[in-house]
C-alpha cells in the first residue's frame, strides 16, 4: 500500500508520519503516538469519545483521515494541560464529579473546552446544545454540564497558549 507524508503539529509538537490512504487520525494519535487519552468508541462519528481539536475545532478523529490532517495543528486531551496543570476545564470535571468511567470525558472535555474558548460563560441551555453528540452512559449528563459552566463562571476559563 502506498504511504504519505503527513506533518501536523500535535499539542504544540510538529511531527511526521507516514500514513496509508485510509489511516485515520484516531488510529495515528493512539498507536503512532501512543496517547491514548482519545478513545475510539464507536467507530462512526455517533459518539464523541474521539473527540480532538483540529486548527481550533472539535473533530472526530474516527472519521478523520489522517491525510487531512497535513498540516493542522491538533490538540488531543493530553494537550491541554500546561506545565504540568491540568486545564481548568479538567480540573473542573474532577471537582464537580463528571468522570464516572471515564470512557467519554476526554471528547466531553475536548467539546467543552471549545464551547468556554467561544464562550466563557455559558448558560445551561447552551452548553447542553453545545455538548449535543456527545453521549455519557454514566453520569446523566448533569454534572458534565456543571462542569462546563463551573469552569466558565468561576473564573477559571483561559485561552490556550500560543
Amino acid at each position: 500500500m502506498k504511504k504519505y507524508t503527513v506533518r501536523l503539529t500535535l499539542n504544540g509538537t510538529p511531527r511526521e508520519y507516514s500514513v496509508g490512504a485510509n489511516e485515520l487520525l484516531l488510529n495515528v494519535i493512539r498507536e503512532q503516538e501512543k496517547l491514548t487519552g482519545t478513545k475510539y468508541g464507536c467507530g462512526i462519528g455517533e459518539c464523541g469519545a474521539c473527540t480532538v481539536h483540529v486548527n481550533g475545532k472539535p473533530t472526530l478523529s474516527c472519521l478523520e483521515l489522517a491525510v487531512s490532517a497535513d498540516g493542522a495543528d491538533v490538540v488531543t486531551i493530553e494537550g491541554l494541560a500546561r506545565g504540568g496543570e491540568l486545564d481548568p476545564l479538567q480540573k473542573s470535571f474532577l471537582d464537580n464529579n463528571a468522570v464516572q468511567c471515564g470512557y467519554c470525558t476526554p471528547g466531553m472535555i475536548m467539546v467543552g473546552r471549545n464551547l468556554l474558548d467561544e464562550n466563557p460563560n455559558p448558560t445551561e441551555d447552551e452548553v447542553r446544545t453545545h455538548m449535543r453528540g456527545q453521549l455519557c452512559r454514566c453520569t446523566g449528563y448533569a454534572s458534565i454540564t456543571k462542569a462546563v459552566m463551573g469552569a466558565g463562571s468561576a473564573g477559571a476559563f483561559r485561552m490556550p497558549a500560543e
